[in-house]
């Protein structure tokens, strides 16, 4: 399978267990007071939309790869906002976040992005837009360790900060990977409007 045909079928079990899971994070990540859980919902829910994007760049032309990338990472960057208004609302109004919801739900949706990444692992070096798929997975990894960790230490003292400071680490990992989108976007530019301009009209 080449760089710029990851397959439909594949794209299409990435958007859904990240769709699945996007909606899991939320309800649970409310429910249980965990901004850690709702950070890193609304990341799989931009990682859903990646993998949407790229389904439909299959066999398209460069500048729609770049526009399909171009827009995930604004899609990121929107999320990573959101989620830090959220944050900065619980850290005044409060929160009492539950451990035990935390762990399991995180170790559900690490399971979920370690099989994207495996599905995505020969062509995270391909197009730009695949390359976005492989970045926003990769953070989803770091950012449900993060969540894991955070449980641990709000059981550990007791105490809503722990899921406050993973929350914030994970806005973090959502808005860096928006600003790598970015870059990548930049840099294949140049390219794409070469290949554009030889192209016969």
């Amino acid at each position: 399978m080449s760089d710029d045909r990851l397959g439909r079928r594949a794209l299409t079990t990435l958007f859904v267990l990240n769709g699945v899971m996007f909606v899991v994070e939320l309800v649970s990540g409310w429910r249980a007071e965990s901004m850690g859980l709702i950070a890193d919902g609304l990341d799989m829910g931009a990682d859903a939309a990646v993998y949407l994007l790229a389904l439909l760049a299959i066999g398209a032309a460069e500048s729609r790869k770049l526009s399909a990338a171009r827009f995930a990472g604004r899609v990121q960057l929107a999320l990573a906002v959101v989620a830090m208004l959220e944050l900065g609302r619980r850290a005044l109004m409060g929160s009492s976040p539950e451990p035990p919801t935390m762990a399991g739900v995180s170790i559900v949706a690490l399971a979920v992005n370690i099989a994207c990444l495996a599905l995505l692992r020969r062509h995270r070096h391909g197009e730009v837009h695949l390359q976005a798929a492989w970045i926003f997975s990769a953070t989803d990894v770091q950012a449900n360790l993060g969540v894991l960790l955070a449980a641990a230490l709000v059981a550990l003292f007791e105490s809503a900060i722990p899921d406050l400071v993973i929350g914030l680490v994970v806005c973090w990992l959502v808005l860096r990977g928006a600003i790598r989108i970015g870059r990548r976007v930049r840099a294949a530019e140049p390219a794409a409007d070469a290949a554009a301009s030889v192209r016969p009209r």
